[in-house]
């Protein structure tokens, strides 16, 4: 395999303290889009996703409940693994860094890097929501601002160093040469505005609690919970790791740091080779606020799912924000795009061509250019550039844009009076352009639109004719709420 033909891409494990939220899904919904983009490029796709399971809030949470750690982690992780799957989302390998194969990954790379590993004592202020030590510096009002109200513990231990300091000179190199690394560019100047102040080495071992995987140079310790995440990225890269290097990493703001600092000087120090591009996107907030559990403003994917369909959420959060900068949720906002966008101009256009091809049938004409005066081979390079530039939004627009010209070539070509096979051939051609191109953000409804017009998701087949078959009069794709 090389990496001409092979893409990579992972999200953030989440953290199996709570349950999933809309803000979990946004990125997953994201990576699975991409995903599934690359695969109809005919590249050897591969899509990691997961759940964090060690650390001290998960054993306060599981404390909590009432439960075991590991029983706890149990149930919390196939909450998400249920919640992807009713949204579509189909990742290559669902990690949990309780897996055994990644546990044993874990202490083998720590043996790895002995060489930038010595032994000290730690004391500093301690975020368990984050699961991360923080400076004075890094504090808003004495506070982290991630989990403002929430205090911080001050923690005095025996610990682990991993020689961070080591790396500064090669990451501010790295930032240098490749502007991709980091993405977009305004996370790109902050991370490096921040390695300039100087890096102070890493604590990556924890004594004040048992839930991890044990430390592989002393058994009276436990390996930090973000050191073990990270390399669930390398451990989970397909058999002996044959997909990495990543091509893009996805997470959130508040997890820029371990990703685009610790985790490359992690990999420096392994010589292993580093990801392409780690890519920062905003949080989705809620009325202002970050959604999460400690704010009591969690919106549940499976409310949404039940209440409006996967395509309908997935459509919502990728033509609805910019990806990479924060976006408020409105269920207003979101039912509008599914009634005014999804049922009234993609349902309503596949409805009546349906319709009108099952009454006068298809005949094919030559359709290198669409008499719609657009280019199949234009609409597909400029969606292409935008998915590629993490554009999703654009993207859309730009396929809805061909679906509202489609819209109104039936109007101005009165089919329903001329019955005209010729121009239901050119219309159930832009359709299938419109399906294909749809597919990676709306993959349901696009797989019962091709259905109903007998073809291929398939980029490779986009320019060929459209096979004349008999048309079936679609189904309601989308019902107005």
């Amino acid at each position: 395999m090389t990496n001409k033909n092979k893409f990579y891409v992972t999200t953030a494990i989440d953290y199996v303290n709570a349950e999933p939220h809309i803000g979990h899904a946004y990125q997953k919904i994201v990576a699975d889009a991409l995903a599934r983009w690359h695969k109809l490029k005919g590249e050897d796709v591969f899509f990691l996703t997961g759940t964090d399971e060690h650390g001290q809030k998960i054993t306060d949470s599981a404390k909590e409940a009432g439960l075991p750690p590991k029983e706890f982690v149990d149930k919390i992780s196939e909450k998400f693994r249920r919640a992807w799957d009713k949204l579509s989302i189909k990742y290559d390998r669902f990690i949990r860094t309780t897996d055994k194969d990644h546990e044993k990954f874990v202490q083998e790379f720590i043996k790895k890097i002995q060489k930038d590993i010595y032994k000290g004592s730690y004391s500093g202020l301690y975020c368990v929501g984050c699961e991360r030590f923080y400076t004075e510096k890094d504090l808003v009002n004495g506070e982290c601002q991630f989990h403002p109200g929430k205090k911080l513990k001050l923690l005095k231990e025996e610990t682990y160093y991993f020689r961070l300091s080591k790396y500064e000179k090669d990451l501010l190199k790295l930032y240098r040469e490749n502007e991709e690394f980091i993405l977009p560019k305004e996370r790109r100047n902050e991370i490096i505005n921040r390695v300039k102040e100087g890096l102070q080495d890493l604590s990556i071992t924890r004594t004040n609690f048992s839930w991890g995987i044990p430390f592989p140079l002393n058994k009276d310790h436990v390996v930090y919970v973000w050191f073990d995440a990270l390399l669930s990225y390398l451990s989970g890269a397909g058999k002996e790791q044959e997909f990495w290097p990543a091509n893009v990493h996805l997470l959130g703001k508040d997890n820029g740091w371990f990703h685009t600092v610790i985790w490359p000087a992690m990999l420096l120090s392994a010589k292993e080779k580093l990801p392409k591009t780690v890519f920062i996107h905003g949080f989705l907030t809620f009325n202002g606020q970050k959604i999460s559990k400690s704010l009591g403003n969690v919106i549940s994917p499976d409310y949404l799912v039940n209440k409006y369909s996967s395509d309908s959420i997935r459509y919502y959060v990728l033509r609805n924000f910019v990806f990479g900068e924060d976006g408020d949720f409105s269920e207003k906002v979101l039912a509008e795009r599914h009634n005014n966008e999804l049922a009234n101009k993609l349902g309503n256009l596949v409805s009546r061509v349906s319709t009108l091809a099952e009454k006068y049938g298809l005949k094919e004409v030559n359709f290198k250019k669409i008499n719609v005066d657009i280019h199949i081979s234009n609409v597909v390079r400029d969606v292409s550039e935008l998915i590629e530039r993490f554009e999703f939004d654009k993207a859309l627009n730009l396929i809805f844009a061909f679906i509202d010209t489609l819209n109104q070539w039936v109007q101005d070509k009165k089919i329903w009076e001329t019955g005209s096979k010729e121009d239901l051939f050119e219309l159930a051609t832009g359709i299938r352009l419109a399906t294909i191109l749809l597919w990676p953000f709306i993959p349901e409804t696009c797989e019962r639109i091709s259905k109903t017009f007998g073809f291929k998701i398939s980029l490779s087949d986009i320019e060929k004719p459209l096979k004349v078959i008999k048309i079936k009069k679609s189904e309601i794709l989308f019902k107005k709420i």
